[in-house]
């Protein structure tokens, strides 16, 4: 009874930050999108209650992994007697902003359900993710959604269809926490409301980038130069360190890429990518 899931990456097309919440957290308004870049998980029931996270970066076989805390929680609460190994092939890069460890969080609540025959249901599943993190309950759902309060409460919206997206990563990990520390607060920007009615990528957004960019000045060095390679905009993904470049034509993105594949960055060109009904 094994079970194999694509955990899809995603992409802030639109992130403000509101103000700061009690809790420490911040209140955001984002609009997420699905892409086609993907991590692969393999699920694997054992008759042992054990649980073992095979992959191919030897840094996230452990307990901290979103999976394996996931499967525990999971695992304690259901009383389950069996256990699991799951192979995690990476290929999203890891603390990039592109949502890869939630996206493989929500996939092993999916996996998970499965093949320990939970029959959670999206209630619940959504009602767990929300206690790890604010990001997993967008996969659960995937296509393009807006996010409000942490992230976790979403409104579902029309697919915003985006093609010729470039994906630059300078190989440097930022975290969620020093993004959101270095933040100032100001006025909204509402132009989310002009790129929902128009699909125009000009009018993505992250609100993050300025406090960012004095810390990690490779952030702007990489949008200065993907705006010399004809990029119409450019923004970086959520918290960091992924640029996005949009492009109006296939062949100016794929020329990009060239460029900075031959100086030594991780890229991947994309589109959004639509949401798939249960």
């Amino acid at each position: 009874m094994d079970c194999s899931l694509n955990s899809h990456a995603k992409i802030n097309l639109f992130l403000d930050v509101l103000s700061k919440l009690e809790n420490g957290y911040h209140q955001i308004l984002t609009i997420f999108s699905e892409i086609n870049l993907c991590d692969q998980l393999k699920f694997f029931l054992t008759n042992k209650q054990e649980i073992k996270i095979v992959s191919n970066i030897e840094s996230l076989n452990n307990s901290d992994n979103l999976i394996f805390k996931i499967a525990f929680y999971l695992q304690n609460r259901f009383s389950v007697k069996k256990g699991v190994i799951v192979e995690l092939n990476k290929m999203i890069p890891v603390a990039a902003g592109l949502g890869g460890g939630s996206s493989n969080a929500a996939c092993a609540l999916k996996g998970l359900s499965h093949i320990w025959d939970l029959k959670l249901d999206r209630e619940t599943r959504h009602e767990i993710a929300s206690q790890f993190g604010s990001d997993i309950n967008f996969f659960l759902e995937g296509g393009t959604a807006i996010g409000k309060n942490r992230g976790e409460l979403l409104e579902k919206c029309n697919h915003i269809e985006i093609d010729n997206i470039l994906l630059v990563n300078p190989n440097i990990p930022i975290s969620s926490k020093t993004a959101y520390q270095a933040v100032k607060i100001s006025l909204p920007n509402n132009s989310w409301n002009d790129l929902l009615k128009s699909s125009d990528p000009g009018f993505c957004y992250n609100k993050l980038e300025e406090g960012i960019i004095p810390l990690y000045p490779i952030i702007q060095e990489l949008k200065n130069q993907m705006h010399s390679l004809n990029a119409i905009n450019t923004i970086m993904s959520g918290s960091g360190s992924t640029v996005i470049g949009f492009f109006d034509d296939p062949q100016k993105c794929k020329n990009a890429q060239t460029w900075f594949e031959n100086k030594g960055y991780w890229s991947y060109i994309t589109t959004t990518r639509r949401r798939l009904e249960e």
